[in-house]
């Protein structure tokens, strides 16, 4: 399985995607192909094509490659589960919120942790920003951003 950001003409269009899961989305999108493989290996998929509904905020494949340079590794093979695992579930937060739902908070995210949401200057979840928003699903709805998020 691969993660991609190459966003689907429905996507980018803003149609409904919902026949899909979260997950199958993903899978779908080829700028998703390195998320899809970090969720793989941490085992996440099946938590995640469950009924939800999750909000994901998706890092696409140039968010994962700068995160491996800053870690000095090669890429998903270099990392186990249990590294992944923690900042994989920072990225999800449950129920569906869409972006007209946002506001200026910070949202627990399924790790426990708390993301801040900032709409000053467009939409930005902690230090990265949304690129690509309400890529709905049937169990959820995905937000692209340009930055892995690390838990604090």
């Amino acid at each position: 399985m691969t993660f991609g950001l190459t966003l689907t003409s429905a996507a980018k269009s803003g149609d409904d995607t919902s026949s899909s899961t979260v997950v199958e989305i993903a899978v779908s999108n080829p700028d998703f192909s390195i998320l899809v493989e970090a969720v793989t290996k941490a085992d996440l998929a099946g938590a995640l094509s469950a009924e939800g509904p999750f909000t994901v905020f998706a890092p696409n494949n140039d968010a994962f490659k700068a995160l491996f340079a800053n870690l000095g590794v090669k890429g998903v093979e270099d990392l186990t589960a249990e590294q992944l695992t923690p900042i994989l579930t920072y990225h999800v937060v449950s129920g569906k919120v869409m972006s007209g739902d946002l506001s200026n908070t910070s949202v627990k995210t399924l790790n426990g942790g708390k993301i801040k949401v900032d709409l000053s200057d467009g939409v930005k979840i902690n230090d990265s920003n949304v690129i690509a928003a309400d890529i709905k699903g049937k169990n959820g709805v995905i937000h692209v951003i340009d930055k892995v998020l690390i838990p604090e």
